[in-house]
């Protein structure tokens, strides 16, 4: 079986999905496999740089995360125009790792942590969908302390993603995690159960 993972950002997704690796699942990670896939000399960091300019990338040829994020998330051309250069490497990626660990261990939970699993429309490579959730309220504060952005960056972020309530009306299963840390681990381990993982 495998499950696609998502929220919104700062949703949490990262402690969900370490909970779930932590009962045994297995993880794709997508945010590993993007940050993978434009590494020094890779023939799509090639593509931004032709795109973009030359100055989306730093002294040493790696990618200039700031500069690009800047551009991307102040222009809704410029996101979609990045997106198509690196969203066909990155599903690539994550259908050769979804399928060799099915193949390898057909008995385990395969879970594919996508941030923009329904923007990217990928929702049906997979089983169901879980959808880590919190209010936009607590996204933006969480954004805010842990990333150092103003509120108006914040907002920037948020608002290049799907709403939170869209993705959850959407979800075969939600994990609320806006309370605590143990509210979240009940509600993982109600799910583990329920679909006879233990």
């Amino acid at each position: 079986m495998n499950i696609g993972l998502t929220g919104g950002i700062a949703s949490g997704k990262s402690t969900v999905s370490r909970l779930l690796v932590e009962r045994g699942a297995l993880l794709v990670d997508a945010d590993k496999i993007a940050r993978e896939v434009v590494l020094p000399g890779s023939p799509v960091l090639e593509q931004i740089a032709m795109h973009f300019g030359s100055d989306m990338l730093l002294e040493d040829g790696s990618l200039n995360r700031k500069r690009l994020g800047e551009l991307v998330f102040a222009s809704e051309t410029s996101r979609k125009q990045l997106e198509s250069i690196t969203h066909p490497a990155i599903r690539q990626e994550i259908q050769r790792q979804t399928r060799q660990y099915e193949q390898e261990h057909p008995e385990r939970l395969v879970v594919v942590d996508i941030p923009l699993l329904y923007e990217s429309g990928l929702a049906e490579l997979f089983d169901s969908i879980v959808v880590v959730y919190v209010p936009r309220s607590v996204q933006l504060q969480r954004l805010m302390e842990r990333d150092g952005w103003n509120e108006k960056e914040a907002e920037q972020r948020l608002n290049a993603q799907w709403s939170m309530e869209k993705k959850r009306d959407l979800a075969d299963i939600v994990i609320d995690n806006s309370g605590s840390l143990q509210d979240t681990i009940m509600q993982v381990d109600r799910f583990w159960s329920e679909k006879g993982l233990l």
